[in-house]
């Protein structure tokens, strides 16, 4: 009994030796910084003048009046709630369509893969061009079929839309690969045993795919709900926020106010603000989406 209580010690200690440096690492770059943005979030500071003044829910207040700040959080909203669907859908739709093994298919998920491990920064510049009003490939199809050009970065009504088709071409590759994970766990057995009873494609999707991919889908509307309320670098390389701030986001506004106005505390509580509101946006999805299903 010594013996083994002796080496069960010595396993929780080198446990603990394997943990150790994720934990620092954490404790270091994640839970003191949030700790320390949390304060400066309480002050007035400037990145210019060293000198903080504690000044209480005073950023705090002002942002839920700042008109700008709402309208940021308006258009973060509007492009969740268009960019989670239709990227979800078609993500979706494309792992139904590789998710059997074969050369072909293997052909495809790369091809529908390739937009994903291309750098952002790279997409974005790429998609400026596609969208230039002059010389832009949109524009060159629209007049090849006689149609005028169009202003897709430099018209408030559409340049959003721009930057969502942007989003939904980068990502849904990447949830394609986790739905077709989640497809190929899904035990063969049921749609046999479907197909004695004779239920229809439809009536198999509905009734043992949907079901059984219910956690799968819940992970990928979670994380594209957060990857869409935080979306910066497509916004800061196609339309800098314009036009007419159309197209600034709440992650975009936060950096303008903090990295250019120089106003960090002010920068760091709307910071917090958005953090406060995904994460219960992400709660409340946990507990709508939550399933019982095991397989």
């Amino acid at each position: 009994m010594r013996a083994n209580s002796a080496f069960g010690k010595q396993e929780e200690r080198a446990a603990w030796l394997f943990v150790l440096p994720a934990a620092v690492s954490l404790a270091l770059f994640t839970f003191y910084p949030m700790l320390n943005a949390l304060t400066i979030s309480f002050k007035e500071y400037s990145l210019i003048n060293p000198e903080a003044v504690f000044v209480g829910l005073a950023n705090y207040s002002g942002l839920l009046s700042d008109p700008k700040f709402i309208n940021s959080l308006l258009h973060s909203f509007h492009f969740a709630l268009v960019v989670i669907p239709v990227q979800t859908m078609l993500a979706l739709g494309l792992a139904l369509l590789v998710y059997r093994s074969s050369w072909v298919t293997g052909l495809f998920r790369t091809i529908y893969f390739m937009p994903v491990v291309i750098a952002i920064g790279v997409a974005s510049t790429l998609f400026k061009l596609i969208y230039n009003q002059d010389y832009g490939l949109l524009n060159s199809l629209l007049g090849f079929f006689g149609a005028g050009p169009v202003s897709f970065l430099s018209d408030p009504g559409l340049a959003l839309y721009g930057i969502m088709l942007l989003g939904i071409w980068k990502s849904a590759g990447f949830f394609m690969i986790i739905f077709v994970a989640g497809l190929n766990g899904i035990p063969n057995d049921l749609y046999e045993a479907a197909e004695v009873d004779g239920a229809t494609r439809t009536q198999k999707f509905f009734k043992i795919t949907l079901p059984l991919l219910r956690r799968t889908l819940t992970f990928v509307i979670i994380i594209t709900t957060m990857d869409a309320l935080k979306i910066f670098v497509p916004v800061a390389l196609v339309t800098g926020g314009g036009p007419a701030d159309s197209t600034t986001t709440a992650v975009y506004y936060i950096y303008k106010i903090a990295f250019q106005q120089m106003e960090m505390g002010y920068g760091t509580a709307a910071a917090f603000i958005l953090f406060v509101i995904v994460m219960c946006i992400s709660v409340v999805q946990l507990r709508l989406l939550k399933t019982d299903v095991e397989y």
